[in-house]
C-alpha cells in the first residue's frame, strides 16, 4: 500500500516538474495526463482532489507569478510581452485576468504594487506545491567553507514579512542606480528572526549587496557593514528558492547537532545565486551558510 501511494506522489510530481520546466508550452489536460501516465478523462479530478485546485487554475497561477514578478522587477520587459509569455493573446485579456487575481492593472501593479491582494492569491499555489515538492536534505549536501569577510552596503527590512517584497523592490532600485549587478555584485539576506516569529513586527532581515564603495549619502537608508569571514557550513539549494526555512531548519535541526561543530556568533544567511524570473523558478540556486566556530 505505501509503495503504491508513493508511487502515485511520484507520478504527480512529474506533473508539477512538468509545468515548472515547461511554462510557455501548450500544458492542456492531455499532455500532462500523459506525463503522470493517468486517463486524460480522470486525470483532472485526480489533480484537483491531491492539490486543491484545477489543473488549468495551477498552471494560471504559475504563469500570473512569473508575470507579475516580470512587471515588478523587470522594467525593461513590455507589458504586451509579458502578457504573451503569461499565455494570453491579447493585453487586455491579460490585464482582466490580473485585475481579477489581485485588484491591480498590470500597469498599476508595475508603478505601485499592493503585496498584500498577491501574496493571499498565491497561496493556494504555495499550498499544493508544499504537499509533495518539498526538499529533503542529507549530510552529502552539506560542506565546509573558509568563507572571506566580504564588505556590502546593507538595506534593512524591520517589521511585518509581508512587506518584505516592497522592501525587495527599493532594494533592486537603488542597487540597479548604484550599477551593482548581480552579475558582479554579489547578492546576500541575512536572517536576523525566525520567518514568521510570534509578532510581525519582530520580523528582521538584511538585504545585502558586497561592494567596498562608500555608501554614505546614497539614501533609501542604506548603510555599510561586513559578512564576517570564517568558517560556514554551506547547502546549496536548487529551485524554488523563495522559501530558504526548509535548508535553515535542516541545517539547525538535523546536521549541527549530529555534526559536532558549534554556531559561531553570526546569523545565518544566504547568498543569491540566480533570481526568479530571471531564470525559471526551478532553475534559481541560492547557498544557505551557517557560521561555525
Amino acid at each position: 500500500m505505501k509503495a503504491a501511494l508513493q508511487n502515485y506522489q511520484d507520478r504527480m510530481r512529474r506533473v508539477l516538474d512538468h509545468i515548472d520546466r515547461h511554462l510557455d508550452a501548450d500544458l492542456d489536460l492531455d499532455t500532462l495526463s500523459a506525463v503522470a501516465a493517468f486517463s486524460k478523462f480522470h486525470f483532472h479530478r485526480q489533480f484537483t482532489a491531491t492539490f486543491g485546485l484545477s489543473v488549468h487554475r495551477y498552471v494560471q497561477l504559475s504563469r500570473l507569478k512569473r508575470a507579475s514578478h516580470q512587471l515588478a522587477y523587470a522594467d525593461d520587459l513590455d507589458v504586451t510581452d509579458i502578457a504573451m509569455d503569461a499565455g494570453y493573446d491579447a493585453p487586455d485579456a491579460f490585464a482582466r485576468a490580473f485585475r481579477q487575481r489581485f485588484g491591480q492593472s498590470p500597469s498599476s501593479f508595475r508603478k505601485s504594487p499592493v503585496w498584500e491582494p498577491w501574496l493571499a492569491a498565491f497561496g493556494p499555489l504555495d499550498n499544493a506545491r508544499s504537499k509533495l515538492m518539498q526538499t529533503t536534505f542529507s549530510t552529502n549536501d552539506v560542506t565546509i567553507r573558509d568563507v572571506p569577510p566580504t564588505k556590502v552596503a546593507i538595506m534593512e527590512h524591520r517589521g511585518s514579512p509581508e512587506a518584505l517584497r516592497a522592501t525587495i523592490q527599493r532594494f533592486i532600485a537603488w542597487r540597479r542606480a548604484a550599477n551593482l549587478h548581480p552579475s558582479t555584485s554579489p547578492t546576500f539576506n541575512v536572517w536576523r528572526s525566525e520567518r514568521r516569529p510570534a509578532s510581525p513586527a519582530d520580523y528582521s532581515v538584511d538585504l545585502c549587496v558586497g561592494t567596498d564603495r562608500p555608501v554614505a549619502g546614497c539614501g533609501e537608508a542604506v548603510k555599510a557593514g561586513e559578512i564576517p569571514g570564517g568558517r560556514c557550513a554551506v547547502l546549496r539549494v536548487v529551485g524554488h528558492t523563495d522559501n530558504l526555512e526548509p535548508a535553515a531548519l535542516y541545517l539547525y535541526r538535523d546536521w549541527l547537532p549530529a555534526s559536532g561543530e558549534e554556531a559561531r556568533d553570526f546569523p545565518i544567511y544566504c547568498q543569491r545565486l540566480s533570481f526568479f524570473p530571471e531564470v525559471p523558478e526551478h532553475e534559481t540556486v541560492a547557498d544557505v551558510f551557517l557560521p561555525l566556530r
